[in-house]
């Protein structure tokens, strides 16, 4: 391990010619600290020297070494062998490729990086696109300034914007030619807000994950997280702020969901709960008002909804929006692509769907499965009552508050009975007798792994905790 220095400096020069300045930037921060050196030289290094960078790190038997190993997973092919038996030896655990070597550290919050692991990252993350560094470069990635571990964010395969954001796309009549390419069963985010009515094919959505709009007068963002099977409408203006947030797609992941970004401040936001997690709105307090969606099949929407607009096929962009095309392998299989935890005591399996309900007092999930036989269910969640109305088939689950009463169904999917009478459930309420109003509640769609990993023991589960 002689000239320690110098070999870092060509390995890196090898490794980082798109960007030698950067790269020589962070060999000044990584300064003379052999520590940091050799956990370089393990990510960066020909075999031969990474080998000997990583017996030397195991001996030390320094565990702030094992994020800087597992990166050496993901980002250098050879050497896979010589990197699992170091991660090994340090972690105590017989993981033997890097998803489960990212599990285990998810569940081991309490092993620190060394501080050369931001820089060793930012770096790779740099050479992938420098336009990462937007929204992690200086001191935006320091651990002090970020909500959520920087050894947990990952990069999902694309680059900034590259899964592109439809902003203010064009929207055609239901009943028009042009809506023609929608299939009965083809399943769509449906929206209404005062009035208005959207629907938004998930099959296209599936390439875009964002949808800017303006919904009846009010700014919203639809987020919609492929691999965590949510999609979530969000209000983008916030009080005290001169105009709403306008969001794309960062290309970075945390616990296999998306992290979105704002295009005002390049701030990041976690996509499940509307909060920002770095840049200048971090520790700010915002957090987005979520409001009402539906996934329903095209035609139960349509009928629900006759003067519904609907998302144009001609986006703008170039994709095969062919129904069952977009994430087709991944929809269909129960694997994971991106690790991501998931409590095993609750009897669900990871991507089992689940519609889930946040308030004030407390969050509760409904296995859509429960919706095949008990297709309206009177609950609670919090302090609030509800009543959801489900078809499991579809994954459609609307929820509203019910004030004490029970509903039942009826023969008419769009009535529910009380003891008073009969009630039209719509989009934005429960209509009842004498003119009575009980309001929808916001609420989504999620697997159950993403659902899960964000609320934990803090939702309770229908027919598992009750």
């Amino acid at each position: 391990m002689l000239r320690i220095r110098a070999l870092l400096a060509i390995a890196w020069l090898l490794l980082a010619a798109t960007t030698p300045a950067h790269a020589q930037n962070v060999l000044d921060e990584l300064g003379d600290d052999r520590t940091s050196q050799l956990h370089a030289l393990a990510v960066f290094a020909p075999a031969d020297v990474r080998r000997a960078a990583m017996a030397e790190i195991v001996q030390s038997g320094d565990p702030s070494a094992i994020a800087t190993l597992i990166l050496a997973l993901r980002y250098r092919q050879e050497g896979q062998v010589d990197t699992i038996h170091a991660f090994q030896a340090l972690s105590g655990s017989d993981a033997e490729i890097w998803f489960d070597t990212m599990l285990w550290q998810e569940r081991h919050p309490e092993v620190v990086p060394h501080p050369s692991y931001r820089l060793i990252k930012l770096a790779l993350f740099e050479r992938i696109d420098p336009a990462f560094l937007r929204f992690l470069g200086g001191a935006r990635g320091r651990p002090e300034n970020l909500d959520i571990r920087l050894e947990e964010i990952v990069w999902g395969g694309v680059k900034v914007d590259g899964i592109p954001a439809l902003d203010n796309p064009t929207l055609v009549a239901a009943d028009s030619e042009e809506a023609g390419y929608l299939l009965d069963d083809d399943l769509v985010f449906g929206v209404e807000i005062n009035g208005d009515a959207r629907a938004y094919p998930l099959r296209i959505l599936g390439w875009h994950e964002m949808v800017n709009d303006v919904i009846g007068g009010v700014p919203v963002a639809l987020a919609y997280c492929t691999l965590c099977g949510a999609g979530i409408l969000y209000e983008t203006a916030v009080e005290g702020r001169t105009a709403p947030f306008v969001f794309g797609s960062s290309g970075f992941l945390y616990r296999s969901n998306k992290l979105m970004f704002d295009r005002q401040t390049d701030s990041l936001w976690n996509q499940f709960t509307g909060e920002p997690v770095s840049g200048p709105l971090r520790g700010s307090g915002i957090a987005l008002q979520i409001h009402p969606v539906a996934i329903a099949s095209w035609i139960d929407w349509h009928r629900a909804n006759p003067t519904t607009r609907v998302l144009a096929r001609d986006t703008g962009y170039r994709r095969n929006y062919e129904p069952g095309v977009v994430y087709r392998d991944y929809f269909a299989s129960p694997d994971l692509m991106f690790p991501a935890v998931t409590e095993a005591e609750s009897g669900l399996a990871p991507k089992d769907h689940v519609f889930g309900i946040r308030t004030a007092g407390g969050a509760k999930a409904w296995p859509l499965a429960a919706f095949a036989t008990e297709p309206v269910i009177n609950d609670s969640v919090g302090f609030e009552q509800v009543v959801l109305v489900g078809d499991a088939a579809n994954r459609t689950v609307r929820a509203y508050h019910r004030d004490g009463r029970s509903f039942a169904a009826t023969g008419d999917p769009g009535v529910l009975r009380d003891d008073a009478g009969d009630w039209r459930i719509g989009e934005a309420e429960l209509s009842g007798p004498d003119g009575a109003r009980l309001p929808r509640i916001a609420g989504h769609v999620a697997y159950w792994f993403a659902w899960n990993s964000y609320l934990g023991d803090g939702s309770a589960v229908y027919g598992v905790s009750d």
